[in-house]
């Protein structure tokens, strides 16, 4: 796991661009679910810049991995991943000595990548050049796992999914804390219909990206897949040291993020249901992710659909309006969808 500057106007343009103008609806996950997945095995990577990229690989290509894994092996890794953000740049000797030391084959392009693997893992850390390097992915047909952030703009979000639609290619992205085992409880029911969700999250800052899409994104993604979609109005009132972000979804339910920039911090909250409230507890491994992943491939069904990673990315981005405008009120709409 490891800001932007546009106007209240341009980003409710920007949300209708990535919403009417592209006309999502709930099409698009129908379109993932009936197209079919390569036959093939072999797994690429996009991004040395993170530790996704050797944690992955190492669960995949293990040779005492989970049948669960279903013989699925990284096969090809092209590693460049940010070009300018430092943090990022100093991980990649170091991943680079560890996968050269599996056995892995580096490749100096995209297009090698992709004539040696049947489907992608795009793990670069930086949102910014998601959308340069999913395209051709994309056009080549092969299924792709985006880590998060899966861009970084609501408007880079829609062309993804645009392009993704447009030539039937099944793709999602998530962040590893969806899976967290007491999240997944509380969608099993375990303290019945949801009614609100207090989380707390990292919220380190990187000047290349707007404030909650490097790292807080985590928080926010934890709060969605309690909450679900329709999300209507955003406030943030920012702090030193913590921000809070509070969302009032369509049916009035109320959920808030707790973006943690100093002190101690972690992962966690509590959900609120009708039948009890359930502490959210702290993550602790990537295995349940790696799992739908690899469902994934070996379904081409999206376990995350695109409206609700369309509506997360909109949701940090009315947060950032919020914050630009003293703690204002932003009203996402429908124009999200």
């Amino acid at each position: 796991m490891e800001t932007s500057g546009n106007s209240r106007r341009q980003f409710i343009r920007t949300a209708t661009i990535a919403g009417i103008g592209l006309g999502f609806g709930g099409t698009l996950s129908r379109v993932f679910a009936q197209t079919p997945v390569s036959v093939g095995r072999r797994i690429g990577i996009i991004g040395l810049d993170t530790s996704h990229s050797v944690e992955f690989t190492k669960m995949f290509n293990s040779p005492d991995a989970d049948p669960a894994l279903k013989g699925f092996r990284v096969t090809a890794v092209y590693p460049q991943g940010s070009r300018d953000i430092k943090s990022s740049l100093d991980m990649v000797p170091g991943y680079l000595k560890e996968i050269k030391e599996m056995g892995i084959e580096i490749v100096d392009s995209i297009s090698a990548l992709l004539e040696k693997t049947d489907m992608i893992l795009l793990e670069s850390n930086d949102g910014r050049v998601h959308l340069e390097q999913a395209l051709p992915v994309l056009k080549a047909g092969k299924p792709m796992f985006i880590d998060k952030p899966v861009a970084a703009s609501l408007a880079d979000t829609g062309v993804i999914f645009k392009t993704a639609r447009q030539y039937k290619v099944p793709v999602f992205s998530s962040s590893a804390l969806r899976y967290m085992d007491s999240v997944q409880q509380v969608l099993k029911g375990k303290i019945g219909k949801v009614t609100g969700a207090d989380v707390y999250t990292p919220a380190f800052l990187e000047k290349t990206h707007p404030d909650l899409f490097w790292y807080a994104i985590h928080g926010v993604e934890v709060l969605f897949t309690l909450m679900g979609t329709g999300c209507r109005k955003v406030t943030r009132i920012s702090g030193p040291d913590i921000d809070v972000v509070t969302g009032v979804w369509e049916d009035g339910r109320i959920g808030v993020l707790r973006a943690i920039k100093k002190g101690p911090y972690g992962f966690g909250g509590h959900v609120f249901g009708e039948k009890a409230i359930a502490p959210v507890s702290d993550f602790d491994s990537y295995k349940p992710l790696v799992y739908q992943i690899a469902a994934f491939f070996d379904t081409g069904i999206v376990p995350v659909k695109p409206e609700e990673t369309l509506e997360i990315i909109a949701f940090m981005e009315a947060a950032d309006a919020s914050k630009r405008k003293n703690g204002a009120t932003i009203k996402m709409g429908n124009t999200i969808f």
